[in-house]
């Protein structure tokens, strides 16, 4: 659910944006003002996701409002009867700009591209998660701990109590079970496909029937039985045809 508020000094306006968004399932509406100073006043006691704010208002411009929380991670969307400021409002990176009267379908238009910058900023976020994420592991043949970036992991070999992680070409092995490092693993990033093998999702390829193909990974690997239909659904989820 997106929280939102509406800033705009016309009741006219706000109602009709309460109408606009009682559409939308995805929107919740948590509160209105016609002035500027109380949004403010409001948004320093609670957060919200989205903010619908007019450009002309007699005390704050909405181009102040928005400098305002310039450092705060709020998404705007600009109403307003003057189209003249929409390149001002696009220089602080705002979603987008309606012009009154606003027709349903622009605002539905507005509201779609919302969800895409959300969207966006979260797989931002998540790339940006396992690119901070490491393991040190005590490597089996050099006697001491090692680095491993899971962003750098190909895929995950196991050797009876011992562990091999394929990454940027080289192998560690690491005394640590099959069990264990999967547990330790973030799901979205990672999945077993067979008894001895746990592969990075990224990495991913190709699927050829019953083998996974892996990015620049010479060999192929096989997917056990016993994980095809786990690792097929998690496939699917990202197919699109």
């Amino acid at each position: 659910m997106i929280t939102c508020i509406i800033v705009d000094d016309e009741t006219h306006a706000i109602d009709v944006l309460k109408h606009y968004i009682k559409s939308v399932n995805q929107l919740n509406l948590v509160a209105s003002f016609t002035n500027p100073t109380e949004a403010i006043a409001f948004l320093s006691r609670q957060r919200v996701d989205l903010i619908f704010l007019d450009v002309h208002m007699p005390e704050i411009s909405g181009i102040d409002f928005i400098q305002a929380f310039q450092y705060e991670r709020y998404h705007f969307i600009l109403t307003t009867a003057y189209p003249q400021y929409a390149s001002n409002g696009f220089d602080l990176d705002i979603v987008d700009f309606l012009v009154k009267p606003i027709p349903l379908n622009r605002f539905l238009q507005a509201f779609n591209k919302l969800q895409r910058v959300i969207g966006q900023q979260k797989s931002n976020q998540n790339s940006n998660d396992i690119e901070m994420e490491y393991f040190m592991v005590k490597a089996q043949a050099k006697g001491k701990l090692v680095k491993i970036n899971l962003c750098d992991i190909d895929y995950i070999e196991g050797m009876k109590n011992y562990v091999a992680f394929h990454h940027q070409g080289t192998r560690t092995i690491a005394l640590i079970t099959m069990k264990e490092i999967e547990q330790k693993l973030p799901e979205k990033y990672f999945i077993r496909v067979q008894k001895s093998f746990i592969i990075a999702l990224s990495k991913v390829i190709a699927l050829d029937g019953n083998r996974v193909v892996l990015k620049d990974v010479g060999s192929e690997i096989l997917i056990g039985e016993t994980y095809r239909q786990h690792f097929l659904d998690t496939i699917k989820k990202k197919q699109i045809i």
